[in-house]
């Protein structure tokens, strides 16, 4: 044995004696040592057309770094379809957490897989034990433990991969890294926690440990299914690598093959494995306004027709916590937000075609009967609450006070929430809301650690408050101009012996307690990241039995992968400030492009602190492009509703104006992902997968596949300078031609009500040709085409149309539009009848005035068409019902 690799195992040695003899717990442990641990040997391999199969043994003295190395795993590998092999370790002889199938649905596999014929391939060496994922034509290699040796502990699981120098590694959020990770010393941790003002660098609300790789070759992911806490290490010390350091569950990879040209492909191929995002609302898409702070009814109905007043159109108003008793879910403060007076703001929205959500927290308040607080004494009855390992309620410290939290894998836990939701959420006689927006699902708690007397704290924090401010005048118009707790001990499932490096401290630290029980019979410590996506689930659900064959809209703060299916997202309690500002495309791009979680945004202008005008104004154009648009902020914070400031009012009318025209084109584009998983928004790498200028690009954004969003980002700034590809492009605000030269462009003088857009060459257009106050307006509206040619004269669009709100729509539209040599063809499906036209069509890139304009078939007189020169756009008027299939046609 060579001297190098003795002084290592006897490193290795003299490190397990030190633990084992001290009981020490340590976190940190020199890379080297690690890769100097034994890993295991494969034996038994057996290859069954698909499925490989093999038993792993502990290969020698283990390290036993963070517990005793377990000795025998098993190996499974399968070729799930041609571009997808999972890969399954386990210990061989116990059964150990896995995620359950009832949370998170296993995808099926093909079934006729010739692993010879699959675009991906597994190979290993049999000991030490590693193994590789290659690309089958090419043979590169894309993951590979060579070098690095698994170790698999009851608490402890390490597995590490090398990477290419200067890799291009995206997603393992959530997280504020930038977009394109850094490989320097970067470690990502999974671990829900409710991590206020989103600080950079630590743990998050959500959990999804899934990447994609891009490389000039061709874009690949890999997805670990697992819950338990984690690490996820990234470093270019000694050559780049990517080490998972989880403390428990098992290893479950998903290797995705991608594409070599089309990185689309590598998230159509997660959503196979996670499951599509869901169709949503189209009146979702409209502007929402929110505050934690509106002190009574009153001030929300002011809210409410302030936007009408100032011609902003307002889609969905929205009432945080202001509004329950003493902070208690399913109930409204009698003096500040009687139901009588609520649900008169709930018909005055509708009568508007205007909507209404609230908050909805998972924490329910911990009462005396007395109190006679229906919530809580009907969880008790069913007893569908978390427990801790002694049997009693698992407390927590909330908005209410004292609380106790739903499990949500308790058989019964579904029926109470549904029952809740019918009861307090009513149309008849309740608060008659259009969706959800669930909070403080990690799910949180404000009780510092060892929360030894949770009503003591909850009564140093002065919760839940008193309120003092004056009470309403209960008949004044509205819509005017203007348990017993026994503690449990802690152990190992409290202070694992690899401590993640979870921002909050202790795994247990302002969360439910990690030994705490399911009716199940698991634990917080695997279960916790899945939590928040649990009660998306159930909320999903009770939104479903509350209004049966409709698509629900449901936006929460935690999520797992895999939550798109059911819920949107919003992306935390930001603080108004510039750098966050510019931090929420990343953390929009993640969720879009890589998460399958495409109903995203954060809160415009900012939650906490105070936002400024300019501030806000830029963060309004900004948010226009997020799929969820919302403007929320603090009690603490000063008002920023967007008529507030004439600058703001002005630029929220603008972008607004823009947004709506093109709802239709973002309603097709979420229709389409939730088909099979094409992205709603686009990094511009994804578009230009070549361009290795745009591989670190996070300011920018293709939102849809063709409109690149080009915000100002700096501090105050009214300059911006952007990256265009060598592509045609096309101004969004004149429509002339610009040409991408592959090198930056720099405008100055963008006002703070403007927003650079440009169109990607190669694309038509589906536009309403006139804005609406409301999306239901909207749909009255007629359309135009914008036909926006590539550099070989072509481009292509799609519509889609149905009523809106069916998760079964009875009909729909569903047309292709085809522009080449000079001729736009439009056809398909044209079921849904919406009562509209196309008005005209405008064809960009027009280098001269035709000689004539056909309409299927026929010349229009010169009176229907106008050419413009300078902006080389041809408009022509076509005033067709859309019912049907046309094709017009203009000569050179």
């Amino acid at each position: 044995m060579a001297r190098k690799t003795l002084w290592n195992a006897l490193r290795v040695f003299v490190l397990a004696s030190l633990l084992q003899a001290t009981g020490l717990h340590a976190t940190y442990v020199d890379p080297k040592v690690l890769d100097a641990c034994p890993g295991y040997s494969a034996s038994n391999v057996k290859s069954n057309g698909a499925v490989l199969t093999a038993d792993l043994s502990l290969n020698g003295q283990g390290c036993n770094v963070f517990g005793q190395d377990i000795k025998r795993l098993g190996l499974t590998v399968t070729y799930e379809t041609d571009t997808r092999i999972h890969v399954k370790i386990v210990d061989a002889n116990a059964t150990r957490y896995e995620v359950p199938e009832a949370v998170f649905p296993r995808p099926a596999a093909n079934g006729h897989v010739s692993p010879h014929a699959a675009a991906i391939q597994f190979n290993y060496t049999a000991s030490p034990f590693s193994f590789t994922i290659y690309r089958t034509a090419s043979r590169e290699v894309l993951f590979s433990t060579a070098s690095h040796p698994l170790i698999f502990e009851p608490q402890y699981l390490r597995v590490k991969t090398s990477l290419p120098d200067n890799a291009n590694i995206y997603g393992l959020g959530e997280h504020t890294h930038p977009f394109h990770l850094p490989t320097d010393n970067t470690t990502l941790t999974l671990w829900s926690r409710d991590a206020y003002s989103i600080p950079v660098g630590t743990n998050l609300y959500g959990n999804h440990p899934v990447y994609f790789e891009h490389r000039t070759t061709g874009t690949h992911g890999v997805f670990l299914l697992n819950s338990d806490g984690m690490d996820i290490k990234i470093t270019n010390s000694g050559g780049t690598s990517l080490e998972y350091n989880v403390i428990g569950g098992v290893l479950d990879f998903y290797f995705l093959a991608g594409s070599t040209t089309d990185p689309t492909a590598v998230a159509r191929q997660y959503a196979e494995v996670v499951g599509t995002p869901a169709e949503v609302p189209y009146w979702s898409f409209g502007l929402h306004q929110c505050r934690f702070g509106y002190k009574n009814y009153i001030d929300v109905a002011g809210v409410i027709t302030n936007y009408s007043a100032a011609g902003i159109p307002l889609e969905t108003m929205w009432t945080d916590i202001d509004y329950m008793d003493r902070r208690r879910i399913f109930t409204l403060d009698p003096s500040y937000f009687p139901l009588k007076r609520m649900r008169e703001i709930v018909d005055y929205l509708h009568a508007h075609d205007q909507r209404y959500i609230v908050m909805t927290d998972p924490a329910i308040a911990v009462t005396e009967p007395s109190e006679n607080y229906g919530a809580y004494e009907r969880a008790v009855k069913a007893d569908v609450l978390l427990k801790g390992p002694d049997g009693n309620a698992t407390l927590g410290v909330v908005w209410p006070g004292v609380t106790v939290y739903p499990d949500w894998f308790h058989p019964k836990t579904n029926e109470y929430w549904n029952n809740e939701f019918a009861m307090f959420y009513s149309p008849e006689n309740g608060l008659n809301i259009d969706g959800a927006w669930i909070d403080m699902n990690e799910p949180a708690s404000f009780c510092n650690l060892p929360c030894t007397d949770p009503f003591q704290q909850a009564k140093d924090q002065g919760l839940p408050p008193k309120r003092t401010d004056p009470i309403p005048d209960p008949n004044a118009p509205i819509f005017v101009n203007s348990s017993s707790v026994r503690l449990v001990k802690r152990d190992d499932f409290l202070n694992p012996p690899y401590a993640i490096n979870n921002a909050a401290g202790l795994i247990s630290s302002h969360t439910a307690f990690t030994n705490s029980k399911h009716a199940n019979g698991l634990i917080e410590y695997d279960t916790h990241n899945l939590y928040g996506t649990m009660m998306s689930s159930a909320t999903h659900k009770a939104m479903l039995a509350r209004r049966p064959g409709k698509r629900t809209f449901v936006i929460t703060r935690s999520t797992f992968a895999g939550a798109g299916r059911e819920v949107g997202k919003w992306l935390g309690d930001n603080i108004s400030l510039w750098t966050q500002y510019r931090f929420s495309i990343a953390g929009m791009l993640g969720f879009a492009t890589i998460y399958q979680i495409p109903m995203v945004g954060s809160d415009i202008c900012g939650f906490g602190g105070d936002t400024t005008e300019n501030l806000c104004a830029r963060w309004a154009m900004l948010g226009a492009f997020y799929p969820f648009m919302r403007n929320h902020n603090q009690d603490t914070s000063i008002s920023q509703e967007f008529y507030r400031w004439a600058s703001v009012t002005k630029a929220a009318k603008n972008v607004l104006d823009i947004r709506y025209r093109l709802l239709d084109y973002v309603y097709t584009a979420f229709h389409q992902a939730h088909l099979d998983g094409t992205p709603v928004l686009h990094p511009m790498w994804f578009k230009y997968p070549k361009d290795t200028n745009t591989y670190p690009i996070d300011l920018q954004f293709f939102y849809g596949d063709s409109i690149l969003v080009s915000p100002v980002t700096a501090d105050d700034s009214t300059s911006v300078t952007f990256y265009l590809p060598q592509d045609i492009f096309y101004d969004f605000a004149t429509l002339a031609p610009v040409r991408g030269t592959g090198g930056p462009v720099t405008l100055n003088n963008v006002s703070f009500t403007e927003i650079p857009l440009h169109i990607r060459g190669g694309a038509v257009l589906p536009l309403r040709a006139q804005s609406a106050m409301t999306t239901t307006e909207l749909r009255k509206r007629d359309f135009e085409f914008v036909v926006a040619p590539g550099t070989d004269g072509s481009a292509s669009g799609q519509l889609y149309i149905d009523d809106g709100e069916s998760i079964t729509p009875p009909s729909a539209m569903d047309v292709k539009m085809v522009f080449k040599n000079r001729r736009l063809t439009v056809q398909g499906n044209f079921g849904f009848q919406a009562g509209v036209k196309t008005s005209r069509v405008r064809f960009l890139g027009v280098a001269k005035a035709p000689k004539h304009v056909q309409l299927n078939g026929k010349m229009l007189a010169q009176a229907a068409y106008a050419y413009d020169a300078t902006k080389q756009v041809l408009d022509v008027t076509v005033g067709l019902p859309l019912t049907g299939p046309f094709t017009l046609q203009y000569d050179a």
